[in-house]
C-alpha cells in the first residue's frame, strides 16, 4: 500500500532549507536558488512553469511540495476605476484586496488576516470572526495579482502597497514582515519599502517592536479619536492600548527609525468632528513628526455612524493646518462596490 505523502508548502522553506532537500534528493545545491527565483522573482504558481529545471526535478518537487497560490475568485469594477477582488486561498478561505488607481500612483490595498479579531465598531471586517493569519506567500500573491490587474486594465504597474485590508497586520507580525521582505528584496519583487505602508489599529508593544526591528516601510495609525473615552467606544483595543501608551510607543518607534507617522482619522458626524476633537488631535500630533489623513466615512449596515458634512470636515482640516500639521482630506474610492475604507467584508456578488 502506497504511503500518502503530506505535501509541504514550498514557499515556507528558506533557500538553505531548499538546498538541504535538493542535496538529499541527489540534486545539485545551486538548483535551490533557481527554484527560489521562480517562486519569488517570477511569481511561479506551479512547478511546470520552472522551465530551466530538469523535468525529473520538477516531478520530485511535485511529489513533496505544493505552492498554495491564491487565485482571483471574483472582481468588481467601480465607476471610479477601483477594482475590488475576492481571493480564494488554497484552504478555501476568502479574503479581499483592492486596486486603487490615481493619476500619480497605482495602489494595492492588501489583507493580512482572514477576518479580524479587533471588533472596531465602524468597520465591516470587525464584524467578522478572525479565522487565521495569512502566510507571507498569501500576502505576496495579492500584490502580484493586483499588479497584473493594474498592468492589464491601465497599462501601469503597481507603485504603492498599503496593508489596510482585512485584519490587523501587527497581530500577524512575523508573516507581515516576511511578506514585506519578499516584496522588497532583490530576490523578490524589488519594490521600494518607502512605497509600502502598514496600518495598525494601535498595539503599543508591537509598534515598539517595529522600532527595534528598524523597519523601512511607513507606519500609519488608525486613530479616529484623540481622547480615550471616545476611542474606547469605537475601538475596544484602546482599553489595553491607551493614547498615552501609544504616544510612548510611537515616540520610541520614531527615535529608532526616524520615520514620521501618518494618523488616519475617519470623521464621523456628531461624534469626532468638532473643533474640540481637532484640538485634541493637534495636541496628540505634537509628540513626533507626523501628518494626518482625514478619511471620509463609508456607512455600513452593521453600524449607525454617518460621514461628517463637508463644512465640518473642511473646518477640521483648516484648524489642523493652522497648527502647522500636514493634513490631507482623502475622498473614498470604490464606495459603489463596497471597496472603500472600512467596507471590506466577504459578500458574494449575485
Amino acid at each position: 500500500m502506497n504511503e500518502v505523502v503530506e505535501k509541504k508548502n514550498i514557499r515556507n522553506l528558506s533557500v538553505e532549507e531548499l538546498k538541504k532537500f535538493l542535496i538529499a534528493a541527489g540534486e545539485p545545491g545551486f538548483r535551490a536558488k533557481q527554484v527560489s527565483d521562480w517562486l519569488w522573482m517570477k511569481s511561479a504558481r506551479d512547478f511546470d512553469e520552472m522551465s530551466n529545471l530538469p523535468k525529473a526535478l520538477r516531478e520530485k518537487l511535485k511529489e513533496q511540495f505544493t505552492v498554495n497560490a491564491a487565485t482571483v475568485h471574483q472582481s468588481q469594477y467601480s465607476s471610479d476605476k477601483t477594482i475590488k477582488n475576492t481571493f480564494k486561498l488554497s484552504d478555501g478561505n476568502i479574503i479581499e484586496g483592492v486596486l486603487i488607481p490615481a493619476p500619480d500612483r497605482m495602489t494595492a490595498c492588501v489583507s493580512s488576516q482572514v477576518g479580524c479579531s479587533l471588533t472596531c465598531k465602524f468597520c465591516a471586517t470587525g464584524y467578522m470572526e478572525r479565522k487565521r493569519n495569512l502566510d507571507p506567500g498569501e500576502i505576496y500573491d495579492q500584490v502580484v495579482l493586483i499588479d497584473k490587474q493594474a498592468r492589464e486594465n491601465y497599462g501601469i504597474p503597481l507603485s504603492n502597497i498599503v496593508y489596510m485590508g482585512m485584519g490587523e497586520p501587527l497581530l500577524n507580525y512575523a508573516n507581515v514582515l516576511k511578506s514585506v521582505d519578499r516584496i522588497t528584496s532583490e530576490d523578490g519583487l524589488n519594490m521600494s519599502a518607502k512605497r509600502i505602508t502598514v496600518s495598525t489599529a494601535g498595539i503599543a508593544k508591537m509598534i515598539k517592536k517595529l522600532g527595534d526591528d528598524q523597519v523601512k516601510f511607513n507606519l500609519a495609525l488608525s486613530l479616529h479619536a484623540a481622547n480615550d473615552t471616545k476611542r474606547n467606544e469605537i475601538m475596544p483595543i484602546n482599553e489595553q492600548n491607551t493614547l498615552k501608551s501609544l504616544a510612548e510607543a510611537l515616540k520610541y518607534y520614531f527615535i529608532k527609525t526616524k520615520n514620521p507617522v501618518t494618523y488616519e482619522y475617519i470623521i464621523f458626524d456628531g461624534f469626532n468632528d468638532g473643533l474640540q476633537d481637532a484640538a485634541e488631535l493637534a495636541k496628540f500630533c505634537k509628540h513626533l513628526p507626523c501628518k494626518v489623513n482625514i478619511i471620509e466615512y463609508n456607512p455600513i449596515s452593521f453600524a449607525s455612524f454617518q460621514n461628517a458634512g463637508e463644512d465640518k470636515t473642511e473646518a477640521f482640516a483648516v484648524y489642523l493646518r493652522k497648527q502647522g500639521i500636514i493634513t490631507n482630506v482623502r475622498r473614498s474610492r470604490g464606495k459603489d462596490i463596497d471597496a472603500a475604507c472600512g467596507q471590506l467584508a466577504i459578500k458574494e456578488k449575485a
